[in-house]
């Protein structure tokens, strides 16, 4: 059985002031089908007490009225408990502004701030790919986050780096086909990635928690661990029965109104902990598929 994570206890989240739908950048989004924004607001509230109630802390960033995917936190940056921070270089333009209070709010708070290129110009990275796990930082790349960008976080914070590549449109970021939950194991989707990342992931998670394709796409790998407890989107009798077996309290909660922007539970929230000190290497290491 694996030992507990050691991150997950501290998290920065966007209260969906101005959640909406303006755009479409993935499988999910529709301007068709707008969220409620009452019920927004409680299922968000929901989720912030859940991860108070099993021993977290949440702190909360105001959402920009011109940035409606602001809500989904995860994708500000990448934070170490060690106070450094890389900012996410969005992908696709109307989320690009969300980095300017991003990077207010990550100095004001204290994180020495970096960036994938000059001024957040230079390969993409959002890190929603991205999450410490065994002896690496495992960060998706293709859809969103450039190759690129893998190499730059190796060398900038002298790390390993161990990528694996994204082929699903449906899985465009880490956080949806993967969510680590203790030290051995973590829920995998392994139809998204590519073959050769597929073999790669079998070396990276000792123990993996196979989802079916029902699983996946009711977003049940956007979830996080917070302590002895699991927070989740939902959850198969399957996944219950493996979870408690591990010593793990089980919380699904509503976030049905996130989903119509394409993300959960993982999604709202940016873990402010990641430990940076297991995985640290001179001169940094990306490992990629081959």
């Amino acid at each position: 059985m694996g030992q507990p994570l050691e991150w997950g206890r501290r998290y920065l989240m966007v209260r969906p002031d101005h959640f909406r739908i303006d755009y479409v950048i993935n499988p999910y989004m529709s301007t068709q089908d707008q969220p409620d924004p009452v019920l927004a607001l409680k299922q968000w509230e929901s989720l912030r007490q859940a991860i108070v109630d099993a021993g977290g802390s949440v702190e909360v960033l105001d959402q920009r009225p011109d940035s409606p995917d602001m809500v989904y936190a995860m994708n500000l940056g990448l934070a170490a408990a060690d106070g450094r921070a890389m900012l996410s270089h969005m992908r696709f333009e109307p989320r690009r502004k969300e980095s300017l209070s991003a990077a207010d709010w990550f100095t004001g708070h204290g994180f020495a701030l970096a960036r994938t290129g000059g001024e957040g110009i230079g390969p993409h990275f959002e890190s929603g790919d991205a999450f410490v796990f065994g002896d690496g930082l495992v960060v998706g790349y293709g859809p969103r986050t450039e190759a690129e960008a893998l190499k730059h976080l190796a060398t900038e914070w002298n790390i390993r780096v161990r990528g694996l590549r994204i082929a699903h449109e449906g899985m465009y970021h880490l956080d949806l086909p993967f969510c680590p939950v203790d030290s051995t194991h973590a829920m995998i989707y392994p139809p998204a990635f590519d073959a050769a990342s597929q073999a790669e992931l079998a070396g990276i998670v000792p123990d993996p928690i196979v989802l079916t394709d029902e699983e996946a796409f009711a977003f049940t790998a956007n979830s996080l661990v917070v302590g002895e407890t699991i927070i989740m989107p939902a959850c198969s009798e399957r996944l219950h029965e493996v979870f408690t077996g591990l010593g793990l309290r089980v919380v699904v909660l509503d976030l049905t109104e996130f989903h119509k922007g394409g993300g959960s539970a993982r999604c709202l929230t940016n873990p402010l902990d990641f430990p940076l000190a297991p995985i640290a290497t001179p001169g940094g290491e990306l490992i990629l598929p081959v």
